[in-house]
């Protein structure tokens, strides 16, 4: 009894000085990145997806003080190499924030959080609260770029189980057509939030249960796959008793009702399954409470506070060197005007398009038209500057169709389309579009070739433009980049490729040209003002 006494009494010794430099340095971090926190407690309110993550710091203080006891017979090491690893995250920060880009600042200040653990009180700390640790990244709200992938697995498999059924499907891009109506299959029905949730719970209820690295994993695998599987059925079942009931059950408000019932039973029945193969827990390790025991070395508070105070050095840097960047100044709004030398025999047309790409907030955006033998090209240019995270040339407001459109539809996912332009190969991002018949118009077809110019450099790619665009701003060189695009109908020869060929080949250089002029702060004398609405005789295009 003496012993335990002697032993308690020696760790709470040990850990009063020590304690207070991790929660400083977790409140200073907390401090410094106050609007990356914001930005995802943010996301949590506005986000059905993510609510769960209010639970995530209450569950990982509840199961570090589950391990109490434990951590109470260590004493804290600080690891200095853990430095290295955080360095490199805190530089991730700064290229996230950047190229405005929340889900790296959110994942690299998280990482900062967590890292701070070894980095102040050890490996052997961390270790015995590891699981508490990963936990914490539930907190990071990601998952949705997930979401194009999962709508069409779930719309293959809508359409694969109604034609087991016996049910005809005519399938166009995620909207499918059977003989009671037509369906579509949104953000709603892809099934992330079931998903992210259900990893979530699925992993503390491995890690509460089972003892077996080997059962965890599998326990957490089956967590993710039923949730996708389980979302499929969903989908299917739903647009199956819409059919049979000749669409008067599993429509409307009842439609989500029967999802998140079949949902809750499907997940309810994993659980109970889980439960059969539970672990109980091992015999708890021993603590010595002997003179020779660590209990009674010398405490490194001094060691602690100094790793404390590295530690806030470098998750400090990111925002000193933010700061520099930031007070490089800026050129003036720029504008944009139709290319003036033509080549290749185009000419420019007063033709305009109905259609026009849902790209949020640009410095400047103009679409201008040129012609050949017949054959017409739209080309839309959105030019960005002084990107921030509400405006930016990549992010999720962005796009050729906005979600909620019902009169154009993206009829299937981007090819890449490579094309040789002054002995370069040339890489676009090739679309089909589609606007339904009405009746003052008939149905029209569009090809978009996209492509993504960043201060210099081409690339069809998001995540190329998002890191050449945070490099140009880390070297100094200015946030300036523009989207392009180029379209035609498809009813021209070989469905548009032939025309859009024709046209980027002879003409893409003295795009870019004039994009470099404007970043290089050339006047241009006519354009189209910043943000200006289409006029009238823009809205259409027959």
């Amino acid at each position: 009894m003496n012993g335990a006494r002697l032993a308690t009494t020696k760790d709470a010794v040990r850990w009063r000085p020590i304690l207070p430099a991790l929660i400083l340095v977790l409140a200073a971090i907390l401090l410094v990145y106050r609007d990356t926190a914001a930005a995802m407690v943010a996301t949590w309110s506005r986000s059905d997806t993510f609510t769960h993550a209010f639970l995530v710091l209450p569950i990982v203080v509840w199961l570090i003080w589950r391990r109490r006891d434990e951590l109470a017979a260590l004493e804290p090491r600080p690891c200095p190499w853990m430095l290295v690893p955080m360095a490199i995250v805190a530089f991730t920060w700064l290229l996230g924030d950047l190229a405005s880009v929340h889900s790296v600042t959110e994942l690299a200040f998280t990482s900062l959080l967590v890292l701070s653990v070894p980095a102040v009180l050890g490996l052997d700390v961390a270790r015995t609260i590891l699981f508490p640790l990963a936990f914490t990244f539930f907190a990071v709200p990601l998952g949705e770029f997930l979401l194009p992938q999962l709508m069409a697995w779930t719309a293959d498999f809508t359409v694969l189980a109604l034609r087991t059924t016996g049910v005809p499907v005519f399938r166009e891009g995620n909207q499918l057509v059977i003989p009671s109506g037509r369906w579509s299959v949104v953000e709603a029905c892809s099934g992330v939030r079931y998903l992210i949730a259900s990893f979530m719970v699925g992993s503390l209820f491995a890690y509460l249960h089972y003892r077996s690295a080997k059962r965890r994993w599998i326990f957490a695998a089956v967590a993710i796959a039923v949730p996708i599987v389980a979302n499929w059925l969903r989908a299917y079942l739903i647009v199956l008793l819409g059919h049979l009931s000749n669409n008067t059950i599993a429509v409307g408000v009842d439609h989500l009702i029967y999802g998140w019932l079949f949902f809750g039973l499907v997940m309810g029945l994993l659980y109970a399954i889980g439960t059969l193969w539970s672990e109980s827990d091992g015999p708890k390790a021993r603590v010595d409470a002997s003179p020779s025991s660590r209990a009674l070395q010398s405490p490194r508070s001094a060691a602690v506070w100094v790793a404390g105070l590295a530690t806030l050095t470098i998750a400090v840097a990111p925002h000193l060197a933010l700061a520099s960047i930031a007070s490089v100044s800026v050129a003036a709004t720029p504008r944009l005007s139709a290319v003036e030398r033509l080549a290749g025999g185009w000419q420019g047309s007063d033709a305009a398009a109905a259609w026009k790409p849902a790209f949020r907030d640009p410095s400047a955006e103009a679409t201008h038209f040129y012609a050949l033998n017949g054959a017409r090209v739209g080309v839309y240019t959105a030019y960005y500057r002084q990107q921030s995270y509400d405006r930016k040339l990549v992010g999720a407001g962005n796009a050729l169709v906005r979600s909620e459109d019902r009169e154009w539809l993206q009829l299937a996912a981007p090819i890449h389309r490579a094309v040789e332009i002054d002995g370069q190969t040339r890489t676009f991002r090739d679309t089909v579009l589609r606007r339904s018949a009405t009746r003052d118009s008939p149905e029209q077809r569009l090809r978009v070739w996209q492509i993504y110019w960043v201060a210099g450099t081409l690339t069809p790619s998001d995540y190329w433009a998002t890191f050449w665009g945070a490099a140009n701003r880390l070297l100094g060189r200015g946030d300036d980049a523009a989207v392009v695009l180029f379209y035609t109908n498809v009813d021209q020869p070989a469905d548009g490729e032939d025309v859009l060929r024709s046209f980027v080949s002879a003409n893409l250089g003295a795009i870019v040209s004039q994009l470099e002029g404007i970043r290089a702060g050339e006047g241009v004398p006519t354009g189209v003002a910043t943000n200006a609405p289409p006029t009238a005789s823009e809205r259409s295009w027959k």
